[in-house]
């Protein structure tokens, strides 16, 4: 994979709408998110072309979407890229993309959710990119941004060092729902609920692979497009999935997780990581529906799992880059991304 570069304070960075167009429809929202990644992080933010049109402009223009990362790709002055949101449907854009371009032209690449068709495009170009928060949601965080996600910002995206283990937030997590367009909302801290700790569902001994995966219904979109992976493109990795805000139901997620059995998926990955779903609604069906299809229908008794991790839906989250190698240690309970992200001098691990 190529790496990008490491930012520093003082670079530009640009935002960028894919999907929906809530950075124009909510702008308070979205100048809030603005300020806090100048303000917290020292860098300039500037927006891409498109990237403050309404939701309305950007759905009936899905080219001019595709345009906005890849002239912001070819600005050399644009050290880093940020996806404003997620939405539905950044697939649209897929006929516009050029894996050369974003080849050519490797800089850092942050979003989750729907921008999970933008990893993908990423990925399939060789160049690694970073599922991780949003300019609306943990960059704009009411009352001020999280800690844990500030400390995951700086590790992850300013440093070009071998990111290491990556702890559970034990301060606590929320999805609580606060409007977004309600001016004195954006001053009112969202409320914390008790983190429960990592589930180690199973495995033993020490597995590593490159990680590899995204939002689960985002996912099924790329299947049959020629940005989707074949099933020996998984051998080896360590997949990551997590569930959106509509809150999959137990019988849909059981669907889809047979449909990764059925494709031979499951057992060619080295592990599966899973982040905690929104509101943490249907964790245990979830848990025991991956236990049913992987253990016992399966029988992969021995392949890694942890769920409930702090990626993904809720808030705050760690940062997954794409393919680069991480570790899952089943003895010590521990997950470790046991590579280097981003180019640059790196001091390696013992």
């Amino acid at each position: 994979m190529i790496k990008p570069q490491r930012l520093k304070p003082g670079d530009k960075v640009a935002t960028i709408s894919l999907s929906w167009g809530g950075a124009g429809d909510i702008p308070l929202r979205y100048e809030a998110g603005k300020k806090q990644l100048q303000e917290v992080f020292g860098l300039e933010v500037v927006e891409t072309t498109h990237a403050l049109k309404s939701d309305a402009w950007l759905y009936k223009n899905p080219k001019a979407r595709a345009e906005d990362l890849m002239e912001t790709l070819e600005d050399k002055s644009v050290k880093a890229i940020i996806s404003n949101v997620g939405g539905e449907e950044s697939v649209r854009t897929l006929p516009y993309v050029d894996l050369e371009t974003i080849r050519k032209n490797p800089k850092i690449f942050i979003g989750f959710s729907d921008t999970t068709i933008t990893h993908f495009c990423f990925y399939k170009a060789g160049v690694t990119s970073f599922y991780g928060t949003s300019t609306l949601v943990g960059f704009a965080e009411n009352g001020g941004m999280h800690k844990y996600q500030v400390a995951d910002i700086n590790r992850t995206l300013f440093s070009a060092d071998i990111i290491g283990q990556i702890k559970p937030n034990t301060d606590g997590w929320t999805s609580e729902r606060l409007e977004w367009g309600v001016p004195e909302n954006q001053l009112v801290k969202r409320k914390f609920e008790k983190p429960s700790g990592w589930r180690f569902l199973q495995g033993s001994g020490i597995s590593t692979g490159e990680l590899l995966g995204g939002c689960l219904e985002v996912m099924e979109f790329l299947k049959d497009t020629n940005f989707w992976v074949s099933p020996d493109e998984w051998i080896g990795k360590i997949m990551f999935i997590e569930t959106s805000e509509e809150k999959m139901s137990p019988g849909n997620f059981r669907w889809i997780m047979r449909n990764y059995a059925a494709s031979g998926i499951l057992s060619k990955i080295s592990g599966l990581i899973v982040g905690r779903p929104y509101d943490d609604l249907h964790w245990k069906a979830y848990d025991d529906t991956l236990l049913q299809i992987i253990k016992d229908e399966e029988g992969l008794s021995d392949l890694p799992i942890i769920t409930g991790m702090d990626f993904g839906h809720t808030c705050p989250v760690f940062t997954l880059p794409y393919g680069v190698k991480a570790e899952i240690d089943c003895e010590n309970k521990t997950f470790s991304i046991i590579e280097e992200a981003l180019s640059g001098v790196c001091n390696k691990l013992h």
